[in-house]
């Protein structure tokens, strides 16, 4: 199964690419996320392990399974509209998750992920939230994009949890690159909702933290 990941990951970046040089720059700025994977992974080898207590061993299985659900709930949406947003961000959730897997093989953990398909979970409170945000999202396309802008907040907020909880290097390599990403999506998100005319607050991040991350530009790793 990591094995498939993988190589769904590249062929998912290839074939985003490809879609670039063909068609221009597409709406989420994620810059060469195989370049940007490939360092992160390597700088997560090349960092000594450090000990983990049980919490932050929690917030690891948890951010990747967190991963998943944004990559899931994404693909769902594309499958229902069609739209280019719902078919960029996705490529940049599976580096995440690949990120977070190497966490997880580094530390020899057991992946909360395994073999299962979209939509399932192993954490209760996940799959809960899955089954809500696709029903939330099914109404109207600009649902979908505040469904997305709620997944990123709460990315945010969770990863910012998480860094607060650890001093180890290499899983704080790992939770800064992928708040940089969440960060990004939040900004596209938002960019589609307005385009729609609708309007979004946020829940988990405050009002001042949302207005600075989407009134600022683009970050690039």
């Amino acid at each position: 199964m990591r094995n498939f990941l993988s190589t769904l990951f590249f062929l998912s970046l290839f074939l985003s690419l490809a879609s670039c040089e063909k068609n221009g720059p597409i709406d989420d700025q994620q810059g060469n996320l195989t370049v940007s994977l490939a360092t992160i992974q390597q700088s997560v080898t090349a960092t000594p392990k450090e000990t983990l207590e049980e919490a932050e061993l929690a917030r690891i299985l948890f951010i990747r399974e967190e991963e998943k659900l944004a990559y899931d709930v994404y693909k769902t949406m594309f499958d229902k509209y069609g739209v280019n947003i719902f078919q960029n961000i996705p490529n940049s959730e599976l580096s995440h998750m690949e990120a977070m897997l190497t966490i997880i093989r580094k530390y020899g953990l057991l992946d909360p992920m395994d073999t299962n398909p979209r939509g399932i979970f192993k954490d209760s409170t996940l799959q809960a939230l899955y089954n809500q945000l696709v029903s939330q999202g099914n109404t109207s396309v600009l649902s979908a994009y505040q469904v997305g802008a709620l997944i990123e907040e709460l990315d945010i907020h969770d990863l910012n949890k998480s860094l607060a909880l650890t001093n180890n290097q290499d899983v704080r390599i790992v939770y800064d690159f992928l708040n940089k990403g969440s960060r990004n999506h939040l900004r596209s998100f938002y960019k589609n909702i307005k385009k729609a005319n609708g309007s979004y607050t946020p829940i988990y991040i405050s009002q001042i933290e949302f207005d600075a991350i989407v009134n600022s530009e683009m970050e690039k790793f």
